[in-house]
């Protein structure tokens, strides 16, 4: 029914562009001829407004707009490419005696097509997360170039086509599962983040995360610490967190779920600072549990003059984020391989805490975005294979441990793991992959 119905709008799209050649060859009658003529006009304004009915039944506006965009550039595509060729058919039969009437067809084709691509264009690039900046940017600067610009149409509308087919499944997925309550954890979820970044309220660290775990009935705090301390310091504020969510919600304990850094932070608040009483479980994302050699490196070989600089630098931006006394130097010196040695012997695992935890691997460094996968072939070199940031044997730690990729070339990024583009993978659903983790410690009665 879908191809019948696409077919049908091209069908009345080609005819509807191309009135003067119907009129000069009198498929169009000259008797009532400006009726005809305002029935293609009005049936191409409802064809812009109303593209495909079925939509409609999409859960959300913005995918309902987004599916009706596409709609109209596939429309856009097949009749352009129609039309385009019965111009070039008819160029040399009409030309030189009846130009004026190719001309006019010309002028046609343009004004209905142009109003079909730009009314599809601009619902897509205002309603698709996935095409980002770059198929944003790709499309304003080929848009002009002949050929090329269909091509990269033809990839604008996969790519936004792909958004709103998973991202209505996702959600109709949520709504027919949402009795089960597969996140309901008996324990809240402390969700804690890595170093350099903040827990923002209008920016989430972790992405469509922490919406898709609560639409599963997960019940969400966050560490807000800061973003650059020692492990010791940070480990200090998780603390003081924890005991805050305790006694706010009489919950007795908390999973938490840490990203980076934050799983050693939280490392050392349950084994040095007293918090195994109030941790039922420690699930570890990319966690740099053996730190990194190239840190090490960096720190030995790099000039006195050099650190300070740049950590003055860093310091100054973290202050305006809202950290009150950043320490660049000691968070990146507790990342080394050196210190997280110590740290391993020092900060052992507590008897009655669940600990488990999750890696990832980066393919190729392109397969990751920027500024978390520029360090790809660096940590390559010292460390082997890695996510971009943490090498592939420095994230085992616990009892069960985690290892994901995808076939291809990409890969999964440090920044992936917590959703921080908010970019649908192929071959990995960052957020069905938490609800299965957290329904993972529902079932064993965290």
């Amino acid at each position: 029914m879908k191809y019948i119905r696409r077919a049908g709008c091209v069908f009345f799209l080609c005819a509807a562009a191309n009135i003067p050649f119907l009129y000069y060859y009198k498929i169009i009658p000259e008797k009532g001829g400006i009726l005809f003529i305002l029935l293609f006009v009005l049936g191409v304004i409802f064809l812009n407004i109303f593209p495909a009915f079925s939509n409609l039944r999409l859960p959300v506006r913005r995918l309902r707009v987004c599916a009706d965009g596409c709609e109209l550039l596939f429309y856009f595509l097949l009749s352009v490419t129609i039309s385009a060729l019965g111009l070039v058919i008819m160029l040399p039969v009409l030309f030189p005696g009846n130009k004026w009437v190719w001309f006019a067809d010309l002028a046609c084709v343009m004004l209905v097509e142009a109003s079909v691509f730009w009314c599809g264009i601009i619902r897509v690039y205002l309603t698709s997360s996935q095409l980002g900046v770059k198929w944003r940017t790709i499309g304003l600067l080929c848009g002009w170039i002949p050929v090329v610009h269909l091509v990269v149409l033809v990839k604008i509308i996969r790519i936004a086509m792909e958004e709103w087919e998973f991202e209505s499944g996702k959600m109709m997925q949520a709504q027919e599962r949402k009795d089960e309550r597969l996140c309901q954890t008996r324990y809240p979820i402390l969700m804690v983040h890595g170093v350099f970044f903040r827990d923002f309220k209008y920016f989430n660290y972790w992405g469509r995360i922490p919406k898709e775990l609560e639409v599963h009935g997960a019940k969400i705090f966050y560490g807000n610490h800061q973003s650059a301390a020692s492990v010791a310091d940070s480990g200090g504020e998780l603390a003081r967190r924890i005991k805050e969510i305790v006694a706010e919600t009489g919950c007795q304990k908390v999973n938490i779920i840490a990203h980076s850094k934050g799983g050693l932070d939280s490392r050392y608040a349950i084994s040095r600072l007293g918090m195994a009483e109030y941790v039922a479980s420690l699930t570890t994302i990319n966690t740099p549990h053996r730190g990194c050699i190239f840190a090490d490196y960096l720190l030995d070989k790099l000039p006195q003059a050099v650190k300070d600089k740049v950590a003055e630098g860093y310091n100054a931006a973290l202050r305006k984020l809202g950290d009150e006394k950043p320490d660049f130097i000691a968070a990146v010196t507790d990342l080394t391989a050196s210190a997280c040695k110590r740290f391993n012997q020092n900060v052992p695992d507590m008897q009655g805490i669940y600990y488990q935890s999750v890696g990832s691997k980066l393919n190729v460094a392109s397969g990751g975005r920027f500024p978390l996968n520029f360090s790809h072939q660096l940590v390559k070199y010292f460390d082997g294979a890695n996510d971009g940031l943490v090498a592939e044997g420095s994230f085992p730690w616990g009892k069960d441990y985690t290892f994901l990729t995808t076939s291809g070339k990409r890969g999964i990024s440090h920044g992936d793991m917590i959703d921080l583009n908010r970019e649908n993978i192929r071959d990995f659903d960052v957020r069905e992959f938490y609800v299965g983790l957290v329904n993972g410690l529902k079932e064993r009665g965290y």
